[in-house]
């Protein structure tokens, strides 16, 4: 016998099923009232680009801030590179010698502990598998951090753009953990983990020049007229410190290239280039240092959004998740990055740059970050 609700799309049965389960709707979603009901694909948010590399000194990294003040200050995707280093998934930059950012299990503990403080909040995570790991090591690092509970399983692998919840019915069902992965997803043994490039594309990724900021589509697998994409919005520069070529974050330009407006900046790429080539803006805005323009990445955010801005102190607090690693760590005493802050913040990063490049000279090792 036919049922009456098979025939309606998943979407609408999700939230059907969450609101039914749940003693009240959620009214504001991921700080706004008018997420709440746009479909998760349809909002834009910012992410940070290797989240675990957190420091103001060390070459390899890509934050001045931890993970917990990361998603206090807005961030909602956490992308990663994730490292088999001695049978423990690590969080490495390229090489655990260069930066080892602790295991997938105690960053996740971090992330949990987020959401578990934040029950209006939906946080997206993207895994890196730079060494090819099953999908089952990665649902035991879950697992071991208690967050499996907040993960969300779609009923297919591969979920078309128009298909997506929304914000809302995520929060009211409580599975607010969306995760991907670029490689070795297997929907049928951790259907909470989803392929990456068979649910969104990425644009180019080591630009080291703004006119590399196309919007075109690089990586990808399938039809991308209808799936969701994410722009990599930073910028690399070229370090010959002792007679090397290593590619480094171009602090310098930070500038403009978080900037909501201007040649290079995130906001003329998101908002103009994007929406001249494609019928949607990203859903992924993925930055360096995403606390350098006092807010400006996720003004970009919410005009894409099509809500008011509201504007907030950005990496306020300075605790034990502020500017720390275990390759070179350090702090910074104001809450954004402006004139003399940016020229102190560049030196301390040149002067790493020299001793991490000067010793990869000596023992022969020259690494991409």
């Amino acid at each position: 016998m036919h049922h009456p609700l098979s025939s309606l799309p998943s979407a609408l049965l999700f939230a059907l099923a969450a609101s039914a389960g749940s003693a009240a709707a959620a009214t504001v979603c991921n700080g706004y009232s008018e997420y709440c009901s746009m479909l998760y694909s349809n909002v834009t948010v910012v992410g940070a680009h290797n989240s675990y590399t957190s420091s103001n000194t060390n070459l390899a990294a890509n934050q001045d801030y931890g993970v917990t003040q990361q998603l206090t200050d807005g961030v909602r995707l956490l992308q990663n590179q994730v490292h088999n280093q001695n049978g423990v998934l690590e969080l490495c930059h390229t090489s655990c010698l260069l930066y080892d950012g602790g295991s997938l299990s105690s960053y996740l503990t971090k992330v949990k502990a987020f959401l578990d403080a934040n029950p209006n909040e939906v946080v997206t995570l993207l895994l890196v598998n730079s060494d090819d790991q099953p999908a089952s090591s990665f649902a035991s690092a879950y697992q071991a951090a208690g967050i499996d509970t907040y993960a969300w399983s779609p009923t297919a692998a591969t979920v078309a753009t128009n298909a997506w919840p929304t914000v809302g019915s995520l929060i009211d069902s409580g599975k607010r953990l969306v995760s991907f992965m670029d490689n070795s997803a297997d929907f049928t043994t951790v259907p909470y983990i989803l392929d990456e490039f068979s649910n969104m594309w990425e644009t180019h990724y080591d630009i080291t020049d703004a006119s590399g900021f196309n919007c075109t589509v690089d990586r990808h697998s399938g039809d991308t007229t209808d799936q969701m994409y994410l722009i990599n919005h930073y910028l690399y520069t070229q370090s010959t410190l002792f007679g090397g070529n290593t590619p480094v974050p171009n602090k310098a330009a930070l500038p403009v290239t978080n900037a909501v407006s201007g040649v290079g900046s995130l906001g003329e790429e998101a908002g103009t280039t994007c929406l001249t080539l494609h019928p949607r803006a990203p859903t992924f805005l993925l930055v360096d240092f995403y606390d350098w323009g006092s807010g400006s990445v996720f003004q970009v955010a919410a005009s894409l959004n099509g809500v008011q801005y509201v504007a907030k102190s950005i990496a306020a607090q300075n605790g034990t998740d502020a500017s720390s690693s275990s390759s070179g760590s350090g702090s910074t005493s104001t809450s954004t990055k402006n004139g003399a802050d940016q020229a102190v913040m560049v030196g301390r990063s040149l002067v790493w740059t020299a001793v991490v490049v000067g010793a990869c000279a000596v023992f022969g090792s020259f690494v991409a970050i």
